[in-house]
């Protein structure tokens, strides 16, 4: 049937329509009226999917998954901005009711010793919130400030008091679900936005795990988190780097596990990319990068990933002669998801035997790791 669907959608779009119509409406109906119950708005959601898919066909890409699972998907975030539009249309019950505010829980006196305080802060933060009040989703001034907070308390306690947190206040969530689906965005903004300054992918991994596990997610609805998880957990802090084969410019190849050096610096970029010249530019002009260069403690591998070679080729010549400035010739880095390059330009500090220091670092936490090894 799917491919019916497919061949028609070059052919005969009314035909198409009709299949589509026959095949999934019920379904994408099911998923709809599970976040919204007034009949109207679910069929709102309903004509909204059949009319998004439609306009932009191009967008589904069969390699990544079954017309069904994809329709599953604009079904669900379609009925999330129904039962959000809803929210907000809903008139305030007092207008006189003071705003929520975000109350701290206090740490018994007895507690004197500061990872003992930090631990009992991150497993009672949430204690005095009430996670039914969806108002506080139109107050980002309260609850995400209180998030960043409780983020930044996440560097003062072990990777285990973190995760059990983080896990525990997810649980917390799910007593409704616009705060779930809320509180499930907030953590990937600050978590994993590469350009979020809070970006903490060791607490989005507990933050995914529960994902995958709750039981207030569709099969479908598991699919992106899965997925992620799957990336996060690759070359993660700690373990071992995946190996790859790099191509010089002279059609030279190596791997590299064979780079020996204390300290390997893995620069993913892209010559066009003002980000990555900016960060060629603050490497060249780093004294303890030098140093550690000259003194052959550190070895800098750049990475092309894409398949555009001449737009690689023309910068060639500007980049350092120090640097094995190279190219994934197979495209497996960005194919295949060998590493999380999210985002351009992307740094991971390897030690002597290419187990993870740093990854998706900025330049900064490099030096200050490096200049914490000359002490």
């Amino acid at each position: 049937m799917e491919q019916n669907i497919l061949n028609c959608l070059k052919e005969d779009r009314e035909e198409c329509a009709v299949l589509l119509l026959e095949q999934y409406a019920g379904l994408i109906w099911s998923v709809c009226a599970k976040r919204l119950q007034n009949e109207e708005d679910i069929k709102e959601c309903v004509n909204s999917v059949f009319a998004e898919f439609f306009l932009h066909t191009e967008r589904y890409d069969p390699a990544k998954g079954s017309i069904k699972n994809y329709l599953c998907q604009i079904a669900d975030r379609r009925a999330i901005d129904v039962y959000r539009k809803n929210l907000r249309n809903q008139k305030t019950e007092e207008s006189n009711v003071a705003p929520p505010t975000f109350e701290m829980v206090s740490v018994p006196t007895l507690i004197t010793d500061p990872v003992e305080r930090a631990e009992y802060l991150v497993k009672h933060y949430w204690d005095k919130f009430d996670f039914k009040d969806t108002t506080y989703i139109h107050e980002p001034q309260v609850t995400e400030q209180a998030l960043s907070n409780y983020i930044d308390l996440m560097n003062y306690v072990s990777p285990a008091a973190m995760s059990s947190s983080v896990k525990a206040m997810m649980k917390q969530t799910e007593q409704d679900s616009a705060m779930f689906q809320y509180f499930s965005e907030m953590m990937e903004k600050y978590l994993y936005d590469p350009n979020s300054p809070l970006r903490n992918e060791e607490m989005y991994i507990a933050v995914l795990e529960y994902l995958t596990e709750s039981s207030s997610l569709s099969d479908v609805e598991k699919i992106r988190p899965a997925h992620l998880l799957e990336l996060a957990l690759k070359n993660r802090i700690g373990t071992p780097a995946t190996d790859f084969t790099y191509t010089l410019a002279n059609g030279q190849t190596g791997k590299l596990y064979n780079i020996k050096a204390d300290y390997l610096l893995l620069f993913f970029y892209n010559p066009d990319c003002h980000a990555c010249q900016e960060i060629t530019r603050q490497m060249e002009s780093s004294f303890l990068i030098n140093e550690f260069s000259k003194s052959n403690k550190l070895k800098i591998l750049a990475v092309y990933p894409d398949e555009d070679l001449d737009a690689w080729k023309e910068h060639v010549s500007v980049m350092p002669k120090d640097w094995i400035n190279s190219y994934d010739k197979s495209v497996s880095l960005k194919n295949d998801e060998i590493y999380d390059l999210k985002a351009i330009p992307t740094l991971y500090l390897l030690n002597k035997e290419k187990k993870v220091l740093l990854k998706d670092a900025t330049f900064q936490q490099i030096e200050n790791y490096l200049s914490q090894t000359t002490n």
